[in-house]
């Protein structure tokens, strides 16, 4: 999997909000490590920088001195629609209205060819699915300047972001003020955050993850609602629902609490790192063993392998070390290139392994190019018995809402039974979390969540003709017929 984007909005008059908006995406870097970019307003014209590359690489300290302003909006990208270079950086720009907008997007539409021409572009161009949101949001600009009070992008927005169908969220600034869009299911998240007490209010933030707002000193006031609109300006925080009631159904991924979101991420009200050492405890329950140590799969795996070694009684130790200056491995298209990110990645200890029995403990399988490797690293270096336990229920469909992953022909748990996938990957065993348990791990019971990866059930229509055979006796899943045109 490819993480899904980071996106952040600062409104802060008199404070240096491109220095804020770098602390924030450095915050989230983990969501997008293919480029990053900042758009900064002084009230009459707005600056873009974006380039290819980590934030740290885009952004210096000559670079931030001459982005002055008071509101600013910031992306990191991993592509799931459109392709991977500059032009599709963001945040995307049209010069339209007073001063223009800006737009950041985490998601993915889901109906974006429909959209293309609506948009004023031509069929076939190689475009993200934000720069047709862009294209649309400038077609319905109006020609007048729009209120000043409530900034002249918003009734533009009213207007077109309860026609598109699929996940997003937006932060989006035009020159005085910011705004923030979550789609009416939820599915990537998006917080608000206040700089100065609560009596006096110095700014506003818009985060995907509560982290960048801790990183800036800035407090959590609360998640965006599903379909909500902020308008943040001189006024303070307005609210505004663009969906009915009937449209509006709380489907937060899943997968932010077992991978994508950081550890000290608060969503739903619940801290991350917590529901991972839950889910890890509920799997020590569910699928015991005997063995000498535990051991995660860096670094995301951790917190589940101490929950699992609490519940277990097995002692918690270190199997592998992870090259801190590698971040989250990109999934080439080509496999060999796959394994040697591994091996670049992370590397045995040898003293730690050595005629051990090893429970080793990972969130997620999908191609397997990762756990594959582990297993065969861990073999190499003496380990006694390596069982796999995972901290998700098996990823048997492909997800269409902002994460970009392989087809289901390449995913491992969509045509493999439990029992050829330990001989695929050289386990002694293999034993994934249930969903009931995941979901009780993370709780609360009430809040809705996006399982579609692990179920095959999209709460929103993809427009996709899936042909999905029975499975044969024993596999989590069914076999594609035919091919996923677009994936």
């Amino acid at each position: 999997m490819k993480e899904a984007c980071g996106v952040f909005g600062v409104y802060a008059p008199g404070r240096q909000v491109a220095q804020l908006t770098f602390d924030g995406l450095y915050a989230l870097q983990h969501r997008g490590q293919e480029s990053a970019g900042m758009a900064v307003s002084d009230g009459e014209t707005i600056t873009v920088v974006k380039d290819m590359g980590l934030v740290a690489t885009v952004f210096d300290e000559r670079t931030l001195s001459g982005l002055i302003g008071h509101l600013a909006i910031g992306h990191t990208r991993y592509s799931t629609h459109g392709s991977s270079d500059w032009t599709n950086a963001q945040p995307a720009y049209r010069p339209v209205g007073r001063a223009g907008f800006a737009l950041g997007h985490n998601g993915n539409l889901t109906e974006t060819d429909v959209l293309v021409e609506r948009a004023g572009m031509l069929p076939g161009m190689t475009v993200s699915d934000s720069d047709v949101v862009a294209g649309l949001l400038a077609s319905a600009f109006p020609g007048s300047a729009g209120d000043p009070e409530t900034g002249e992008l918003a009734g533009v927005l009213e207007a077109v972001v309860p026609e598109l169908v699929g996940a997003f969220s937006f932060v989006l600034m035009d020159a005085t003020h910011l705004y923030g869009v979550r789609d009416p299911n939820g599915f990537r998240p998006l917080c608000l955050g206040r700089l100065g007490p609560a009596d006096r209010p110095e700014g506003w933030v818009l985060a995907s993850e509560s982290p960048a707002l801790d990183v800036i000193g800035a407090t959590l006031v609360r998640e965006l609602v599903p379909g909500e609109m902020v308008v943040i300006g001189p006024g303070g925080v307005r609210s505004v629902r663009l969906f009915s009631t009937d449209e509006v159904d709380d489907r937060l991924c899943i997968f932010e609490f077992v991978y994508f979101a950081r550890p000290d991420t608060r969503l739903h009200g619940i801290e991350v790192h917590g529901a991972r050492r839950r889910m890890g405890e509920l799997l020590a329950r569910q699928a015991p063993v005997d063995a000498d140590m535990v051991m995660a799969v860096p670094e995301s795996g951790v917190p589940a392998a101490e929950g699992y070694a609490k519940e277990s009684g097995i002692p918690y130790g270190q199997g592998l070390v992870k090259n801190r200056y590698i971040g989250r491995t990109f999934i080439d298209p080509d496999h060999q290139a796959r394994v040697s990110a591994v091996r670049r990645k992370l590397n045995p200890l040898r003293d730690n392994i050595e005629s051990k029995r090893l429970v080793v403990v990972d969130d997620s399988i999908v191609r397997s190019t990762t756990i594959r490797s582990v297993v065969a690293m861990l073999r190499e270096a003496g380990a006694a018995e390596v069982h796999l336990r995972v901290s998700s229920p098996p990823f048997a469909w492909p997800c269409f809402y902002g994460i970009d992953t392989p087809t289901r022909e390449e995913l491992l748990a969509a045509n493999m039974s439990i029992a050829e996938m330990e001989r695929y990957l050289g386990a002694d065993s293999l034993a994934y979390i249930t969903l009931d348990n995941l979901k009780a791990a993370i709780g609360p019971p009430e809040a809705g969540y996006c399982d579609a990866c692990l179920t095959g059930e999209y709460p929103v229509k993809v427009p996709l003709t899936l042909e999905v055979a029975p499975a044969p006796p024993g596999r989590t899943g069914g076999v594609l017929q035919g091919a996923l045109p677009g994936v």
